[in-house]
């Protein structure tokens, strides 16, 4: 993702409108048809005289694809301009929505336009906090991808422009999990204690793929190439692994205070500095451990989250979630009806909130639950209401996106040094 690991179906046939939903809008429109392309137009139109939020989106590489599909499923958002430095994107911009959706090179021109109400960044990690801060002074609301930026400075500086004008204006982060409703029926269950007491919490994400990306000229390959640059984003932790981190902090109620890390390149030998495989393990102050891996160069076993109790353990893949009970635990009594899976040599209670309905439906346990949106359109529906009816804090605003990029980046620097870095509490911007 650009930052965050795209959700993908996992068995079962797509509806047409599913694929539109899910599949990356850079497949999206090698295959739009005109008839297609004018439908959308007239959508953009529709949305327009029936008042829906203005928006612009800044960045129209692969994750700002994705997100202009998002939009184009909710009626409640307006996309009525892209930016983009690059000409060629924009030229698939005009393919898609034709003269629906204005087009800019300077994304100066959308913060000047008075109709508009808000920014959404998916550029580059690096190039967030120019943007980011004249989008907040030119009184957009802003949604801004994550990493929020490459350095604790530049990340500083957002969320302190953020903060000052928190009372008018909405600053979220791509933290897509906390506006996910799957995510927080998992958070309530944790944080009531139905685990026991933590005894530690193991992360992984796997992907076979170099990062790297092929380009006609010699300039544009470097701007592609941006996430293998150590200095311009937070290695893989931070492009791949700050939502997963960051939900690890939100049930386990802690930030943590040291990390250890190490990094090798094991697969893409293509003359890179950032290592294609990275191990982290962290340390809170309640003792708890974690552990996070992330590689590049295997894609066995995917991704997923495993946090440990004294009566129970969660895992969590994509967005389901299964609890495998010690047998010493105290007896729960829902339990005893829940749809349960199994696993290997384990049967795992399912957590979906309509476990029931699902059976009923004969869906696997790796099926996607077809009344489920993608995660990115929880985000933008979060989004959506707060211009509603807000400005009230978000659930991944200033201060989440602040602490989950000061984690990233220390662990990358961790990880590049293959060491241990101590983490200030005075570092983090406490809730």
């Amino acid at each position: 993702m650009k930052k965050e690991i795209l959700i993908q179906p996992t068995g079962g046939r797509l509806s047409r409108r599913a694929f539109l939903k899910r599949s990356s809008f850079a497949t999206l429109t090698g295959l739009i048809t005109s008839d297609e392309a004018e439908t959308a137009a007239r959508r953009q139109g529709q949305r327009r005289q029936e008042g829906a939020i203005a928006c612009a989106l800044i960045g129209f590489g692969t994750w700002g694809r994705e997100i202009a599909a998002t939009l184009a499923e909710m009626p409640e958002i307006d996309l009525v301009a892209i930016v983009d430095t690059y000409e060629v994107m924009l030229t698939r911009v005009r393919r898609t929505f034709g003269d629906e959706v204005a087009t800019h090179l300077d994304y100066q021109a959308v913060l000047d336009d008075p109709d508009i109400q808000s920014v959404i960044i998916a550029t580059p990690t690096h190039t967030h906090r120019e943007i980011a801060i004249a989008a907040l002074e030119a009184g957009k609301h802003v949604f801004c991808e994550v990493p929020l930026a490459p350095t604790v400075e530049d990340a500083q500086a957002i969320a302190e422009a953020a903060a000052k004008v928190a009372d008018t204006q909405i600053f979220q982060c791509g933290l897509l999990f906390r506006s996910n409703p799957q995510y927080r029926s998992i958070f309530q269950f944790i944080r009531s204690g139905a685990t026991g007491s933590p005894v530690m919490a193991r992360l992984q994400t796997h992907l076979k793929e170099s990062w790297r990306r092929a380009s006609p000229n010699p300039e544009r390959q470097r701007a592609q190439n941006w996430r293998l640059d150590p200095a311009l984003a937070p290695g893989l932790i931070g492009e791949l692994g700050i939502n997963q981190i960051d939900s690890a902090f939100w049930f386990l109620n802690e930030l943590p205070t040291a990390v250890t890390g190490f990094g090798q390149i094991m697969q893409w030998n293509d003359g890179r500095t950032l290592p294609d495989t990275v191990q982290s393990i962290w340390a809170f102050p309640s003792n708890l451990h974690m552990i996070y891996d992330a590689t590049l160069a295997s894609s066995f076993d995917a991704a997923y989250d495993v946090f440990h109790g004294a009566s129970s353990t969660i895992m969590i893949r994509d967005v389901k979630a299964w609890m495998f009970k010690e047998v010493d635990a105290p007896l729960l009594g829902w339990e005893v009806y829940a749809r349960k899976d199994d696993f290997y040599k384990e049967q795992g209670i399912n957590l979906a909130a309509n476990a029931t309905k699902l059976d009923a439906q004969e869906l696997k346990p790796t099926d996607d639950d077809p009344s489920l949106e993608a995660p990115l359109w929880y985000a933008f529906k979060e989004f959506a209401d707060n211009h509603i009816y807000g400005p009230f804090p978000a659930a991944a605003g200033y201060r989440e996106g602040y602490n989950a990029t000061v984690a990233a980046i220390k662990a990358h620097e961790a990880t590049l040094n293959n060491t241990r870095v101590d983490i200030a509490d005075d570092l983090f911007m406490m809730s």
